[in-house]
């Protein structure tokens, strides 16, 4: 029954994504920012979904179980980035409107005057999301064996979602990510909502008795104490990752900021999504639910699941497994577009409206070919890598920043030269001596050492421009 549910869900998925198509797209602009007119709602499950992704539903409920209440970093990071973007979206909508960008690399590229930063740009963010599309697929097989406990079950799902995603991704576009995320977030406050009900009131009688009984049992839980996840952990991820979001260093968040159909919709949708944001507390108490049951050592991504899977009648859980599904087709879908066109605009450098539709659309099929593959064969292959993802396009943040201004106060070359340096020392931190940094997000060394570098060598720069002024004016005419 569960795996009947799972299939038919992604089906319903794939005909929402075909649906959202109204026209073919004229240009690349209408297919990757749906020709920039899309209204308040459909910007508020574009961007306000972003966050729920597979990592979120499943992942939250399992860094609740292992970590406790270290998992609560994740709730003010959003809101905090949130804020910054209110005050940044008008300026970025209103100068992609006028420059005509659809990528992070359009605009990089524009602001810096150099071609050869926006390339780089574009190589780094198809680099470090791969490895968060290869989740979204990874996980969504995992989502079906877990229910099922049938691996072929969760082969054929991954097959079947990565197939009808590439599909209505070519198909639709944007438009089509659009249309599944209103099934996407629809379903899946539907089932936290259910899940929080049944599961504490299953196992516990209630979400306070959940915690109730961990401050009796384990009330280590309750507190961020010393180890993997200490204060510092919890203090520097969450400022990492508000630094990543809200200056906007993951490209697959900018056709959505870029769809908008006027700033006011942006300003809006980010007045209120800080509060839309707590419902990641949701998955979370779950996971603590999970502490009283699950046997410690367990796998902490499958535990929500599992818990359904015992509190909840089987036609249920089979809901949950849909939500938990659309989780990863839906954010896969929008990486994808991310990718494509970072390819296609700033990578490949055709010419013609026409090349580059071939170009992003083969990217497309060939990038979810990639993940689907790493995720049936070599699952783990690209797990060194994700964690890059948001440590390593962090490091994009000075050069976003600084570009946002009216005025952009330094060259191409600080620039590429911070860049440079900081993420050769978070691949040092990450994969040499991972134990340099201690519990402090590396990520965060990194961008302290690209911020240092950049003035520096800003300094450098604007010293010998002085000094080529002073030797000019002193030239016979």
């Amino acid at each position: 029954m569960i795996l009947a549910f799972t299939l038919a869900g992604i089906v319903l998925i794939g005909v929402l994504g075909f649906v959202g198509r109204r026209r073919p797209a004229a240009d690349l602009a209408e297919w990757t920012v749906g020709g920039r007119k899309f209204g308040a709602l459909t910007m508020w499950f574009l961007q306000a979904g972003e966050v729920f992704t597979t990592f979120t539903f499943l992942g939250m409920a399992g860094l609740a179980f292992s970590g406790g209440v270290a998992a609560m970093y994740a709730l003010p990071y959003v809101p905090i980035a949130y804020v910054l973007l209110f005050f940044l979206a008008k300026r970025i909508w209103r100068m992609g409107k006028e420059r005509g960008y659809l990528t992070q690399g359009d605009f990089l590229e524009d602001r810096y005057s150099s071609r050869a930063l926006g390339t780089v740009s574009a190589i780094l963010g198809v680099v470090f999301v791969l490895p968060y599309l290869q989740l979204q697929i990874t996980g969504l097989g995992l989502i079906v064996r877990l229910v099922t406990g049938d691996h072929a079950s969760g082969t054929l799902s991954m097959i079947a979602g990565s197939v009808l995603v590439v599909a209505f991704v070519l198909w639709a576009g944007l438009r089509g990510v659009a249309a599944t995320s209103y099934f996407k977030d629809a379903i899946m406050l539907v089932v936290l909502v259910v899940l929080i009900i049944a599961v504490p009131a299953h196992f516990a009688g209630g979400v306070s008795g959940v915690f109730h009984k961990i401050d009796q049992l384990h009330p280590e839980k309750l507190f961020v104490h010393a180890g993997a996840n200490d204060h510092t952990w919890f203090i520097t991820s969450m400022l990492v990752s508000a630094i990543g979001v809200g200056l906007m260093t993951l490209p697959h968040t900018w056709p959505a900021l870029m769809s908008a159909r006027d700033p006011k919709v942006l300003r809006r949708n980010y007045t209120w999504m800080p509060v839309y944001e707590l419902c990641l507390l949701l998955p979370m108490i779950i996971g603590f639910a999970a502490i009283l049951v699950v046997p410690k050592g367990s796998d902490p991504n499958g535990v929500l699941l599992s818990l359904s899977k015992e509190a909840l009648p089987g036609w249920v859980t089979g809901l949950v497994v849909v939500a938990a599904t659309a989780t990863a087709m839906v954010p896969a879908a929008g990486i994808l577009i991310g990718i494509s066109s970072l390819v296609a605009r700033n990578i490949t450098r055709v010419r013609g409206e026409r090349r580059q539709f071939w170009i992003n659309h083969g990217t497309v099929v060939l990038a979810s070919a990639l993940a689907l593959v790493l995720g049936i064969f070599r699952p783990d292959l690209l797990a060194n890598l994700l964690l890059l993802t948001y440590s390593g396009s962090v490091q994009l943040a000075p050069a976003n920043l600084l570009g946002f201004l009216k005025k952009v106060p330094v060259g191409k070359v600080p620039v590429f030269a911070g860049l440079l340096a900081g993420e050769v020392v978070v691949i040092w931190l990450t994969f040499v001596d991972t134990k340099l940094a201690g519990t402090v997000n590396v990520g965060l060394v990194g961008l302290a050492v690209n911020v240092v570098v950049l003035a520096i060598a800003a300094a450098v720069e604007r010293a010998g421009n002085r000094s080529g002024d002073v030797v000019r004016t002193g030239e016979p005419v």
